[in-house]
């Protein structure tokens, strides 16, 4: 089925990100796999390549686009070739629309220059031990001091994508305690330095999948926070992070579906060279069935995918529509996935082989973002239920 979601341009660089991956990802990839992190250097290279700054404006060193297809071409030849650019991923699409929407006009100067170029890497943190999706329940707090100069940031965050390496962390926390009636007051944005006293990385955590991608658990103890380094109005956070939930779900809905794409062609090679009983695996009838049924699955993902893509450059992306997106991509690649390493029969659970890897890196897609229960509250309001 031919799309047309993409343009001259999209396709381009489609190429040239196909080409990097193969030279600067395929052959390190297994070492990044197990030291549970990419080089910062490599970091560097994305930063040269442009693919931080897509979105940046001309005026700090970016190239100034508007749209989100770019984001969904690295997601998709990513997927291709079995391998991720680590937590960069939350650098580009969680982190820079807070910084463009929230920041000053001196915030601006001061931190996307070095955001582009990759010598300084950020990350978010909302997630609280103890408390999950329930964000108007953090216990983060940040204080401010009585001369008004800093905030005195205090409190632990868990499960933070990209934790190990980042120079800069927004940290979610209570400037003022939450009101009576409003459970989601009082929370502020607040831009971190990483070197400043106070502020530690724990654990690196061990995760089911997305071995190359580093999750941390962090604390802050009297982290003095300077206040011009707090991001928008202080109190109006809660605001903030549902405003920039549609894209991030977008994000994964393009994931999940890449990933599902890919298992279709992993299993297809696979099935065409393996032989069982003197005769090829894909020449039995329901080897054949089993891939045309998760084909029409993904063709099926790659439309509401696509047409999501179309709105969101056009600014008509709800936030019941990017959760219909993300609910149905991710349930249907965990199915399709799982069907592609049945296929691959007990290699299929080796890690060595992509699907392997396709298989604990897609599942975490139904939990973060918002789990499936969480879209489907979103979408059944949506309906007036």
């Amino acid at each position: 089925m031919r799309r047309t979601v993409f343009g001259e341009e999209h396709e381009a660089f489609r190429e040239t990100i196909r080409d990097f991956i193969s030279r600067e990802v395929v052959p390190y990839y297994d070492d990044w796999r197990e030291a549970g992190v990419v080089p910062r250097d490599f970091n560097k290279k994305l930063g040269a390549l442009g693919v931080f700054g897509i979105q940046v404006p001309e005026e700090y060193g970016g190239a100034g686009q508007h749209s989100f297809k770019f984001n969904a071409v690295i997601t998709e030849e990513c997927a291709r070739a079995g391998v991720s650019f680590g937590g960069s991923g939350v650098h580009t699409a969680l982190v820079l629309p807070y910084l463009l929407a929230y920041g000053t006009e001196e915030q601006k100067r001061r931190w996307l220059p070095p955001f582009v170029s990759g010598d300084m890497m950020t990350a978010i943190a909302m997630t609280e031990p103890g408390t999950g999706s329930d964000l108007a329940g953090m216990r983060t707090t940040a204080k401010l001091s009585e001369d008004g100069s800093h905030y005195v940031l205090n409190g632990a965050k868990t499960f933070i994508t990209g934790g190990v390496q980042a120079d800069r962390v927004l940290v979610c926390a209570r400037t003022a305690p939450a009101g009576e009636q409003d459970r989601r007051s009082g929370i502020s944005i607040l831009a971190v330095d990483t070197s400043s006293p106070g502020y530690q990385v724990g654990r690196k955590l061990e995760k089911l999948g997305l071995d190359a991608s580093d999750t941390a658990e962090l604390s802050f103890t009297d982290v003095e926070v300077p206040v011009h380094d707090l991001l928008g109005e202080e109190g109006k956070a809660f605001g903030y992070l549902g405003r920039n939930l549609p894209q991030e779900r977008l994000g994964i809905a393009i994931s999940a579906c890449a990933q599902a794409a890919a298992a279709v062609e992993f299993a297809k090679e696979y099935v065409r060279e393996r032989t069982v009983f003197g005769k090829a695996v894909a020449s039995f009838q329901n080897t054949k069935f089993v891939l045309a049924d998760c084909k029409a699955d993904v063709d099926a993902m790659q439309a509401v995918v696509d047409r999501a893509l179309d709105a969101h450059d056009a600014g008509e992306l709800t936030a019941a529509d990017a959760a219909s997106a993300k609910l149905f991509t991710t349930e249907r690649a965990g199915v399709v996935i799982d069907k592609c390493l049945q296929l691959h029969g007990g290699y299929g659970y080796m890690m060595e082989f992509p699907i392997a890897r396709l298989y604990a890196d897609t599942r975490v897609t139904r939990i973060y973002g918002g789990t499936s229960e969480v879209m489907r509250s979103i979408i059944a309001k949506s309906m007036g239920l």
